[in-house]
C-alpha cells in the first residue's frame, strides 16, 4: 500500500501510543456486557453470605444498572477535568499521568471477587471511568494537533478505531470458555492494566504536540524540531506560521474559561454544534446495544447471543476502518447526516422484528442483521466525527474547555442511556429503539441546517467563519466585549465567510 508523503512513522508511533487510552476507554465500555450473569451471581451469593438471605431482584437491577453506569459517572468527571492537566502539564504528560487511575482500577476491580465486595467492583468502574473521561479529551486533542491538516480526520478517526477494537477485546474476552466464567471474570476486568503498561512504555519516546510547545510554551524551536520528525521534512515552514497566526488570534482573546465559553457570542454557535453532536453519539442508542446486546439478542430469540454480541463488535470495526479512508473524501458534515439517518432506518426494522419475533421465530435473524447495520451507521458518522470535531471547532485557546464541555455532554448522555435503557426497556418492550429512533431524526435535522463542513480548512479558516458569524450580530453587543473577543479582528473572519453562512447546508 502506497503510504502519503506525511504519513512518517514518528507520527504514526506517536498517534498509536495515544489510541491505547481510546482502545482502554472501549474496553471498559464492553467488558461490562457478556459477563453480566456471572457478576449477578457473584453480588447474589455475596449478598447471601452478608445478610443470610436472598437479594430481592430490584435490588440486583439497581446494583447492576450501578455497576454499568458508575463508569459514565467516572467519565463525566473525567472529562469536565482535561482543561486543568492539559494546559499545566502538556498533552503527552498528561496521558501519562493519567494511568495511574487505570492501575488502581484494575487492582479494585481484580480483587472485588476475592475480597467479596461488590463495592470494590463499582469503585473499580467509577475510576477507570475518570480515567476513560479524561482519554476522551487528552487523544482527539493530541491526535488533531500533532496531525497534518489533509491527514487530520482520517488520523482524528484512529481515536474511534481503538475505541472500538477495545470493544471486540472486550466481547471475546468476555466468552463463557475465556474469561467470562465464575473464575476469570476478576482477570477480565483487570485486564486493563496492561494496555497501561504498554502506554507508560511508548509515550516517553513520544513529541509533545508542537502547538502546545509554540502557543503555550512559546518554545518556537522545540515545535519546529518536533514538526520536522513528524512530518519527515525540514520544511515546516507553512505549519509554524498558521500556528504563530492562531497564536497572534489568541492574543486578541481573553483567556477562555468554561464559563466564558458559554458566555461569548464568539463560541455560541460552535459550542452548541459541538454539544449536539456529542448527544447524537450517545443518544442514537449505540451504547444501549454495547451494554446491553447480549440481553437484547436473548429476548429477540437469537439462539447464541453472545457470538451474535461478538458479531457487532466486529461490523463496528470494519466500518470503522471504512470510515478511515473516506472521511477525508466525503466530509465530515455529509457522512454524519448519513449515518444518522441509516440509523434511524434500522432502529425501526430492529423494533418491528423484535416486535413479531414470538409469532414468527425467523425474524430474530432480520434482529440481527438490523443491529449488525445499525452499528455499521454508528461508525460511518456518529461514532468517529463528534470526537475530532471539536478540536476543528475551536482555536488553542478555547479548545481545552470545549472539550471539557463536549465530554462532559458526551458522558452525562452514556451515564443516562447506562442506567435508564433497562427501566425503561421494561416498560416500552421491543419499542424502545423508537425513542431513539425519533432522537436520532431530530440531530439528522440540526446536522442540516447547523453543521458546517470542515474538511480540508486549517483551524484557523474554521474559527474565522465562527467571527464572521458573531460579528454579523455585532449591534447585540458592546464593541469592547466583541474587541476583547477578536471577533471580525482577523483578516480571513472577511476572506473566509462565504464558507460559514449560516445556516450551511
Amino acid at each position: 500500500m502506497k503510504i502519503e508523503p506525511h504519513v512518517t512513522v514518528q507520527l504514526m508511533i506517536a498517534v498509536g501510543a495515544a489510541v491505547i487510552g481510546s482502545l482502554q476507554f472501549g474496553y471498559n465500555t464492553g467488558v461490562i456486557n457478556a459477563p453480566q450473569k456471572t457478576i449477578e451471581e457473584f453480588i447474589n451469593k455475596t449478598w447471601y453470605e452478608r445478610y443470610n438471605e436472598k437479594i430481592h431482584e430490584n435490588t440486583l437491577t439497581t446494583l447492576w444498572a450501578v455497576s454499568v453506569s458508575m463508569f459514565s459517572v467516572g467519565g463525566i468527571f473525567g472529562s469536565f477535568s482535561v482543561g486543568l492537566f492539559v494546559n499545566r502539564l502538556g498533552r503527552k504528560n498528561s496521558m501519562l499521568i493519567a494511568n495511574v487511575l487505570a492501575f488502581i482500577a484494575a487492582a479494585l476491580m481484580g480483587f472485588s471477587k476475592l475480597a467479596a465486595s461488590w463495592e470494590m467492583l463499582i469503585l473499580g468502574r467509577l475510576v477507570v471511568g475518570l480515567y476513560s473521561g479524561l482519554s476522551t479529551g487528552f487523544v482527539p486533542m493530541y491526535v488533531g494537533e500533532i496531525a497534518p491538516t489533509s491527514l487530520r480526520g482520517a488520523l482524528g478517526t484512529l481515536h474511534q478505531l481503538g475505541i472500538v477494537i477495545g470493544i471486540l477485546m472486550a466481547q471475546i474476552f468476555g466468552i463463557d470458555s475465556i474469561m467470562g466464567n465464575a473464575t476469570m471474570w476478576p482477570f477480565l476486568l483487570g485486564f486493563t492494566f496492561i494496555p497501561a503498561l504498554i502506554q507508560c512504555a511508548m509515550l516517553p519516546f513520544c513529541p509533545e504536540s508542537p502547538r502546545f510547545l509554540l502557543i503555550n510554551q512559546n518554545e518556537e524551536n522545540k515545535a519546529k524540531s518536533v514538526l520536522k520528525k513528524l512530518r519527515g521534512t525540514e520544511d515546516v515552514g507553512e505549519d509554524i506560521q498558521e500556528m504563530k497566526e492562531e497564536s497572534r488570534q489568541m492574543m486578541r482573546e481573553k483567556k477562555v474559561t468554561i464559563v466564558e465559553l458559554f458566555r461569548s457570542p464568539l463560541y455560541r454557535q460552535p459550542l452548541i454544534i459541538a454539544i449536539m453532536l456529542q448527544l447524537s453519539q450517545q443518544f442514537s442508542g449505540i451504547n444501549a446495544v454495547f451494554y446491553y446486546s447480549t440481553s437484547i439478542f436473548t429476548k429477540a430469540g437469537v439462539a447464541y447471543p453472545v457470538y451474535a454480541t461478538i458479531g457487532t463488535g466486529v461490523v463496528n470495526t470494519v466500518f470503522t476502518i471504512v470510515s478511515l479512508f473516506v472521511v477525508e473524501r466525503a466530509g465530515r458534515r455529509s457522512l454524519h447526516l448519513t449515518g444518522l439517518m441509516g440509523m434511524a432506518v434500522s432502529a425501526v426494522v430492529m423494533t418491528v422484528a423484535m416486535a413479531l419475533t414470538e409469532k414468527y421465530p425467523d425474524l430474530s435473524y432480520v434482529s440481527i442483521v438490523a443491529i449488525f447495520v445499525f452499528v455499521a451507521f454508528f461508525e460511518i458518522g456518529p461514532g468517529p466525527i463528534p470526537w475530532f470535531i471539536v478540536a476543528e471547532l475551536f482555536s488553542q485557546g478555547p479548545r481545552p474547555s470545549a472539550f471539557a464541555v463536549a465530554g462532559f455532554s458526551n458522558w452525562t448522555a452514556n451515564f443516562i442511556v447506562g442506567m435508564c435503557f433497562q427501566y425503561v426497556e421494561q416498560l416500552t418492550g421491543p419499542y424502545v429503539f423508537i425513542i431513539f429512533t425519533v432522537l436520532l431524526l431530530i440531530f439528522f435535522i440540526f446536522t442540516y441546517f447547523k453543521v458546517p463542513e470542515t474538511k480540508g480548512r486549517t483551524f484557523d479558516e474554521i474559527s474565522a467563519g465562527f467571527r464572521q458569524n458573531a460579528s454579523s450580530g455585532a449591534e447585540k453587543y458592546a464593541p469592547d466585549e466583541l474587541n476583547a473577543l477578536g471577533a471580525d479582528s482577523h483578516p480571513t473572519a472577511r476572506s473566509h465567510s462565504p464558507l460559514f453562512t449560516f445556516p450551511l447546508k
